[in-house]
């Protein structure tokens, strides 16, 4: 075994043969090298393995592991950080795409700020060619001193990518794995911003590929849900929603918070909740109107 290296990338994959050659090769020809690139493929059935052996075979820096199983994205993003060695870790999807500079740039960030826990870059959207098809503004205020300001931020607006960002892997450690419930990653995200502000580094680095094989394109949510984890396929919406606001419940218990911000960040949840609730509600009570338009 050689050296740890600082920054260990993770990259979960299953049937990826349509883009995983061009995901690896753009983090293999990044301007920071000392890293690791442990894939783990979960039972692929198309030509991902060929694909992965092959890379592995021409550079030291990756580790390939083969699930026997189909066990669920959610479970196999939490096995590459389970072999993790670096000080740092970031998840890479199988279908992004990732500017020269971003490794380096995130590490940089990281290494001058000790107080934030997770640093990325501003995102772009990439067409199934690999073509840039948009940009995003970044609105969040993740940056905050102040961690319920942040997780109010996360709850509240849309946007940002930051579960593929580059993170300390002390702190990823210290929270709830990876679950496959309703947002599974954003609750992961904002249990991060609990711990410690995130910086974004002011340039498109990073690029999320859009194309109809998302997992977030599956349809229902426990259709989604059941790619996250074979078994919630069968769960009802009800239940993988209560859940993610249960994690979130703990995550706020957990987070090393005082008593006042956590009791601030409870609050905030519970207007959250009491907000979709009325959202909810107030769709239910128009829909007879709008049927009665529609007859007319």
């Amino acid at each position: 075994m050689t050296a740890a290296p600082r920054l260990s990338v993770g990259l979960p994959v299953y049937n990826g043969e349509n883009y995983l050659a061009k995901a690896l090769d753009a983090l293999l020809s990044q301007t920071y090298t000392d890293f690791e690139l442990i894939i783990s493929d979960n039972a692929s059935t198309d030509g991902t393995p060929e694909i992965c052996r092959k890379y592995a075979a021409a550079d030291s820096r990756i580790r390939y592991l083969r699930q026997e199983v189909n066990i669920g994205a959610g479970p196999n993003h939490n096995v590459v950080v389970q072999y993790a060695r670096g000080e740092y870790f970031k998840w890479a999807a199988h279908d992004d795409l990732y500017g020269a500079d971003l490794l380096r740039r995130c590490v940089e960030a990281l290494d001058e700020m000790p107080d934030i826990v997770l640093a990325h870059a501003y995102m772009g959207t990439a067409g199934e060619h690999g073509e840039v098809i948009g940009t995003y503004d970044y609105t969040l205020a993740t940056d905050s001193p102040y961690a319920p300001e942040r997780f109010r931020s996360l709850l509240l607006t849309e946007g940002g990518d930051d579960f593929y960002g580059v993170i300390r892997t002390s702190v990823l450690r210290r929270i709830a794995p990876h679950a496959s419930y309703h947002n599974a990653g954003r609750k992961l995200v904002m249990e991060l911003s609990l711990h410690g502000p995130f910086h974004q580094v002011p340039e498109v680095l990073y690029f999320r590929r859009e194309h109809p094989g998302r997992i977030e394109n599956s349809g229902s949510v426990p259709s989604v849900c059941a790619k996250l984890e074979p078994r919630r396929g069968t769960q009802s919406t009800a239940r993988l929603y209560a859940e993610f606001l249960a994690g979130l419940v703990r995550a706020i218990y957990r987070a090393p918070l005082s008593v006042a911000d956590r009791l601030t960040c409870y609050r905030h949840l519970t207007q959250w909740l009491a907000c979709r609730a009325g959202v909810r509600r107030a769709d239910v009570a128009g829909a007879p109107a709008v049927l009665q338009n529609q007859e007319s």
